[in-house]
């Protein structure tokens, strides 16, 4: 089984830039296509990928939006997939900490970075005129 530091020598060999965030077994990776969060936590034998895409509070056409990202799941991405937590569009992906290497949280590391710079225009013409 994969322990904290085998996870953070892969962050640190992926040269992204992390903090240690509350316990020790998450940390927060700043993307480099938005400057977004990924969040990255150890939960029992997984290890959890979250990032926030989008608020649902602003967007005027709920359902068009729902369509373009089952779209997007279904073509674009290998690794996550984009869901509704907190009333809020997340990208998320899930690996197991037993056989995880480095290859794999560079793989998804590369996905959500991806997904985040080719699809930002895509998702936030949902958003409501303020």
């Amino acid at each position: 089984m994969r322990s904290r530091e085998d996870i953070e020598s892969y962050l640190s060999r992926a040269e992204v830039q992390y903090e240690v965030v509350g316990d020790d077994d998450m940390w927060l990776v700043r993307d480099s296509s938005l400057g977004e969060n990924i969040a990255i936590k150890i939960a029992g034998p997984l290890l959890l990928f979250r990032v926030k895409v989008l608020d649902l509070s602003g967007v005027k056409d709920e359902a068009a939006l729902f369509r373009e990202l089952l779209k997007l799941n279904a073509t674009d991405l290998v690794h996550g997939s984009y869901g509704i937590s907190e009333d809020a569009i997340v990208l998320t992906c899930t690996l197991e900490v037993e056989n995880l290497d480095f290859n794999e949280l560079q793989a998804v590391l590369d996905d959500f970075s991806l997904a985040l710079a080719n699809h930002y225009e895509k998702l936030t013409k949902f958003r409501a005129a303020t």
